[in-house]
């Protein structure tokens, strides 16, 4: 099976980046090439759609895919990268009388067409050179606008000050920056605490095969058959 090609779904854990499964899953079944549609933060969670081999030359266009997020907004607290990974930069009381049906309300305001400016925390590349690595020097520069769009943007639950909530978002979206955003029309501060992507594109969670599940398997056949059984596109 030296030519063999496929599209994978993983659920990326927390505390890896995606091309740490990338190269993971190169070097254990021994692929030429393994590419995703689509990167998680490394705090993030969910679905990672997998390219390997030929089909690689696809992964394009998984990046055009809308992706669905569940996750929880920490209000009132700031930190410097917008999600637990960086350092606390202010926190602010809530109020007692917010609730789910009048939050709803603020969060509907997001919906459709927008523009966001990316986060320095981000692996676009300004002259060669990834953001995130010149805002680990403090560096800061300026980040064009892009075109987004907000399909959905549910509350799920609402336990102050977290707000639990379910996104549908065009390419681009970055949620961190959205959750800020949301902080700022609400008048407070905002981080995100989780998030875990349940969808990309027609690829969903529950067809997703875990890092542990992977450890376990000998060949490449293996990853081929849960391919099989769980409708995942072979080429």
């Amino acid at each position: 099976m030296e030519n063999t090609t496929g599209i994978f779904l993983i659920d990326k854990p927390q505390g890896w980046t995606s091309n740490d499964v990338c190269q993971f899953i190169k070097r254990k079944f021994k692929f030429k090439k393994v590419g995703h549609g689509g990167t998680l933060d490394p705090f993030a969670t969910g679905v990672l759609v997998l390219f390997v081999d030929d089909a690689t030359q696809l992964s394009h266009l998984s990046l055009n895919d809308k992706k669905v997020y569940e996750g929880v907004i920490h209000l009132g607290l700031a930190t410097s990268t917008g999600d637990p990974e960086g350092e606390v930069l202010g926190r602010m009381e809530i109020p007692d009388d917010w609730n789910r049906d009048w939050l709803q309300s603020v969060l509907n305001i997001f919906l459709g067409h927008s523009q966001q400016k990316p986060p320095m925390m981000s692996a676009i590349k300004k002259n060669g050179i990834p953001l995130y690595r010149l805002a680990r020097k403090g560096i800061e520069v300026d980040r064009e606008p892009r075109n987004i769009e907000i399909s959905e943007l549910t509350v799920l639950d609402w336990q102050r000050p977290f707000l639990h909530f379910r996104a549908q978002v065009s390419k681009g979206t970055y949620i961190r920056v959205l959750a800020e955003d949301i902080g700022l029309k609400l008048s407070t501060k905002a981080s995100l605490s989780v998030l875990r992507r349940i969808a990309s594109g027609d690829y969903h969670i529950e067809r997703s095969i875990s890092i542990d599940q992977i450890k376990q398997m000998n060949t490449k056949e293996e990853l081929l058959i849960h391919a099989s059984l769980n409708a995942v596109s072979r080429l």
